[in-house]
């Protein structure tokens, strides 16, 4: 079966899977829409007008996709039942312990995709380091919008600020060396974006953002093409010449090869530190050198210190603690 084929295939596959589910929707569902979407469907009935169709009408994994997670069907039950609708409220976002902010800017959407007229009103930017106690932001509006958002809100706030405090100290670390940190592709599905974003906000650089930017060849390609050489002619064959080739090693007498092939970078996996200041005098500038494996604030000192340009660290976006950071009533 040829790749088109399977493409097809796999496509009619989702497409039965759809219609089976539609056929059984309200029997799934078994309720009706919440007042909010009852409300957005008759907006939507009165737009297409007498005689329109619609097509589809779905969620998808789109920018709501964290509320409609955190709303079911029914929504906020809890607030809906204590708080009246006709309640304000003016609320304050706080930072439990130092770091450095994060994820601002998603945070007042998850608010403004609840309720439109709530304002929110940073004090402090992305990429500031702040103090434990620090107020970073507040917000006013509808106070059931506020209450209802205040989850997801700080899911991503605290997870993002986690991440950037991450990065900030092990640039701090490595501060007067020229080795760039850099982040990796052990990101969260559907989250590598912001989780990039939130390297960069802690002072990092990003790596390839996915397959699609660069060659980089590990040791499965090496093991499966039979040795580094023929997977790096494979890979010059199929890549155009504008595309990054970088390779893996673990040895030295890996790199020996490596540098007789003209790639653009090389990754000095789970070397030591005696290994990695042989490897970047045997490269001698010829191509960027990355460091991985292991690394953390205490290591990473030595590591910057062999001269190698990059260090790059997957724990960053996989598993940074997050910073504690609270929504507070006025």
């Amino acid at each position: 079966m040829t790749i088109a084929a399977k493409a097809l295939e796999q496509s009619r596959q989702v497409i039965e899977i759809y219609e089976a589910y539609a056929d059984r929707y309200d029997e799934i569902v078994g309720t009706e829409p919440i007042e909010r979407v009852q409300a957005a469907l008759k907006r939507l009935a009165a737009e297409v007008g007498s005689g329109g169709q619609v097509l589809e009408i779905g969620s998808g994994a789109g920018r709501e996709a964290d509320l409609l997670e955190d709303l079911g069907l029914a929504g906020d039950l809890t607030t809906n039942a204590t708080v009246p609708a006709d309640v304000a409220a003016t609320m304050s976002l706080a930072v439990r312990q130092p770091g450095v902010i994060a994820g601002l800017d998603v945070a007042a959407l998850a608010f403004r995709l609840i309720d439109s007229r709530v304002a929110f009103e940073p004090i402090h930017r992305d990429g500031c380091h702040v103090p434990a106690g620090t107020v970073i932001a507040t917000v006013r509006g509808p106070a059931r919008a506020l209450l209802t958002a205040e989850r997801v809100a700080l899911n991503f706030l605290c997870h993002m600020s986690g991440i950037a405090t991450a990065t900030a100290a092990i640039v701090e670390a490595v501060r007067g060396h020229k080795a760039q940190i850099v982040c990796t592709r052990k990101t969260t599905p559907g989250l590598r974006a912001l989780e990039k974003y939130a390297v960069r906000a802690g002072g990092g650089s990003n790596h390839r953002l996915g397959l699609d930017d660069a060659v980089l060849i590990k040791d499965n390609h090496i093991a499966i093409a039979g040795d580094i050489g023929t997977a790096i002619t494979r890979a010059r064959a199929g890549a155009g010449h504008m595309v990054k080739i970088e390779v893996e090693v673990d040895t030295l007498d890996q790199l020996g090869i490596v540098l007789t092939t003209g790639v653009d970078a090389v990754l000095l996996d789970n070397m030591s530190v005696d290994q990695l200041s042989q490897a970047v005098a045997m490269v001698g500038g010829r191509m960027i050198t990355e460091a991985s494996g292991r690394v953390t604030a205490s290591t990473a000192p030595a590591i910057a210190a062999t001269g190698v340009d990059l260090i790059s660290i997957g724990w960053l976006t996989h598993s940074a603690p997050i910073l504690d950071i609270g929504l507070d009533s006025e």
